[in-house]
């Protein structure tokens, strides 16, 4: 095998195989990157649960295929000199050259190398990157890690004739995002669950501004921007029924600044640590909610304003998980809905499309 092509195309290239490529493994061929030179050079990482593969341009004068250590090529890559690299293999043993820097390594067979699945297409829907990554974003930080229920361990993606929505649930709080796509390739509506580590992987690779197409199949999906292809698996079972578990028409609703109360929380929040937990203890009163919280070292208090009267309901939660929502909540003025202390906070926008929507559990608070 022989080619050559721009370092930097080839350094960023290996980055991105590389974020699927197995960190230990009993199989070599899995910590490595696959490179096929064939029509075109093709870079392919894949640790049984994620690949992703990504073409680049390049002058290919022999034709092959050989596995490379992903951390070890990667370095060599990253750190040889802006100019062309030249790639050439003799059976197993591999020399790069870039200017005046020179290496020779070994490789690894590559029929080790696990073929990645193809993905049979029944549904698929295309959408702008730059939605997608922040849909991502502003729902994966609640996904569960808790492995004895596996479905909820990914984020639901439902899509209609309104557009899509992504939902993560943990069963502590639930975040719920909605947009319009651009194409959708399919009969009626359809559902499907993606791992959240593979979720991660697809919000670094919408980095640009063109769009992504979403492809659905019957054990895998595939998300496929640019050159630059992800495929993974399907969670299966069956996710929370979301619509019934968000209350509606509460009866108390106060408007807040994000920013002001994400303000608040944080300054009170410099008592609470890992070692030392407490929850938040809010009380909703006429246009203030006041927040306090103790600890071991001491106990800490602030004030913020709000719009409307919250009838002094007091109701505790996790400090960091309504932060966590405030932060993800893509406007500045928000709703929060309650019905009493012991019911789910839900915080949605105050004005426009409700194009989110999150709901945090509360803590039972003992009595002062």
């Amino acid at each position: 095998m022989k080619f050559s092509c721009e370092k930097a195309l080839l350094s960023a290239a290996v980055s991105v195989t590389s974020r699927a490529v197995a960190a230990k493994s009993s199989i070599p061929a899995m910590e490595g990157i696959l490179i096929e030179a064939g029509d075109t050079l093709r870079l392919t990482g894949y640790n049984l649960e994620t690949g992703i593969q990504a073409s680049l341009p390049a002058e290919i004068s022999e034709r092959g295929c050989l596995v490379l250590s992903a951390r070890l090529f990667g370095e060599i890559v990253r750190k040889m000199p802006d100019d062309v690299v030249v790639f050439t293999s003799q059976k197993y043993t591999v020399n790069i050259k870039c200017g005046l820097s020179e290496f020779n390594i070994l490789g690894t067979d590559p029929e080790e190398f696990p073929e990645l699945p193809a993905v049979d297409q029944q549904n698929a829907l295309v959408i702008g990157q730059p939605v997608l990554r922040s849909m991502i974003a502003q729902t994966l930080f609640a996904v569960s890690d808790n492995e004895s229920r596996p479905i909820h361990t990914g984020s639901l993606f439902e899509v209609d004739d309104a557009g899509l929505t992504v939902v993560s649930v943990d069963g502590y709080r639930l975040a719920l995002r909605r947009e319009a796509v651009e194409e959708k390739k399919g009969a009626g509506s359809f559902s499907f669950v993606v791992p959240g580590s593979a979720l991660s992987e697809v919000e670094k690779i919408c980095s640009g501004e063109e769009s992504v197409t979403v492809i659905q199949g019957a054990r895998h999906i595939m998300f496929r921007t640019g050159d630059t292809v992800l495929v993974c698996r399907r969670l299966e079972g069956d996710f929370l029924a979301y619509r019934s578990a968000i209350p509606r028409n509460n009866s108390i609703q106060v408007e807040v600044e994000a920013r002001a109360l994400l303000s608040s929380i944080d300054r009170v929040s410099l008592i609470i640590s890992e070692k030392l937990k407490s929850p938040l203890r809010c009380v909703f009163g006429d246009g203030v909610v006041s927040i306090t919280t103790k600890t071991a070292i001491g106990d800490a208090a602030d004030q913020c304003a709000t719009a409307g009267d919250g009838g002094g309901l007091e109701i505790g939660f996790n400090n960091k998980y309504l932060m966590d929502a405030l932060k993800a909540a893509p406007a500045d003025k928000l709703r929060m809905e309650f019905t009493s202390g012991v019911a789910p906070c839900v915080i949605l926008p105050a004005e426009g499309d409700e194009n989110f929507v999150y709901m945090v559990l509360p803590v039972r608070l003992k009595a002062n």
